[in-house]
């Protein structure tokens, strides 16, 4: 192991989060495993998987209950508010269908960090692995998307989505003092994000959290700026990026099991053409 400290940031992206856990596996296939791991939304929630070292756990969960309508479905949405079957894929899943490793995960040396979005603020807040003993309320948090999940309550705060305030989290890995980063994306390169399209929704929805308006209008610029910062750091020598070599042309929803087939494995080809650059940097 070299000196540097080494970290692996994980952008979100709901199902176009499979291409994430492509690569994880490929590390893990590997015996990699870094000594910080980041992550908001989907990122987060395989970034754990990950740490516990429990490969393949994660494609398991985004195929298997791919048609289950309690893991993803418009019914969840008219009974929950939330399209994801929060209860079930936070609960049920990792306590008794395809169970966590807590053990695992609190135990390992790995510094894990998950974002979530403070909607009163309007500000990206981080809670360590500490906060998830035997308790996964704050990877629920960090998945719930705006207008399509109900706010999380934890510990006194309100929090939704984290990628809606830090939606590719390399500052702060920076800041809690890593020397370099592989950064994982779950877009092609090419990608700008587009300002919102459902502000009137919004604005209606968070009418009494004006900050969480603001920052959804400013959303599109938060993403974009951090996408010129991290090429930055690739130029400094300071990242590494993993990501789709194509546009990804599904949406955050898919439940094509071909589809997310075919973008786990490309993550797994990606990863595996950066492998030695990787190992490089880890020492």
């Amino acid at each position: 192991m070299c000196n540097n400290k080494v970290g692996l940031v994980l952008e979100g992206g709901g199902m176009r989060g499979i291409y994430t856990v492509g690569v994880l596996d490929l590390l893990l296939n590997h015996n990699i495993q870094t000594e910080y791991v980041i992550g908001v939304s989907a990122g987060a929630c395989h970034g754990a998987s990950y740490v516990s070292n429990q490969q393949g756990r994660s494609y398991r969960i985004n195929t298997d209950y791919i048609g289950d309508s309690r893991y993803l479905s418009f019914k969840n949405f008219l009974k929950t508010r939330s399209i994801f079957g929060m209860d079930f894929i936070f609960d049920d899943i990792p306590n008794k269908l395809n169970v966590f490793d807590y053990h695992h995960f609190l135990s390992s040396k790995c510094e894990f960090v998950t974002g979530v979005t403070d909607v009163q603020t309007g500000k990206p807040v981080y809670f360590g692995k500490n906060h998830l003993n035997n308790d996964a309320t704050i990877l629920r948090a960090s998945s719930s998307i705006p207008i399509f999940a109900p706010i999380v309550e934890y510990k006194g705060g309100k929090y939704l989505d984290g990628g809606t305030s830090d939606p590719i989290p390399v500052r702060k890995a920076l800041e809690d003092g890593c020397d370099q980063v592989i950064i994982v994306l779950t877009r092609d390169r090419s990608y700008i994000k587009p300002q919102e399209s459902f502000r009137m929704i919004y604005k209606r929805v968070f009418k009494n959290y004006p900050e969480m308006i603001r920052l959804l209008d400013e959303r599109h610029m938060i993403y974009n700026d951090t996408l010129e910062y991290i090429k930055v750091l690739e130029k400094e020598g300071r990242a590494i990026v993993v990501a789709p070599e194509k546009p990804i042309k599904i949406s955050r929803f898919e439940k094509n099991l071909e589809v997310l087939e075919g973008l786990y494995n490309m993550g797994i080809n990606d990863a595996e053409k950066l492998l030695p650059e990787i190992v490089d940097i880890l020492g």
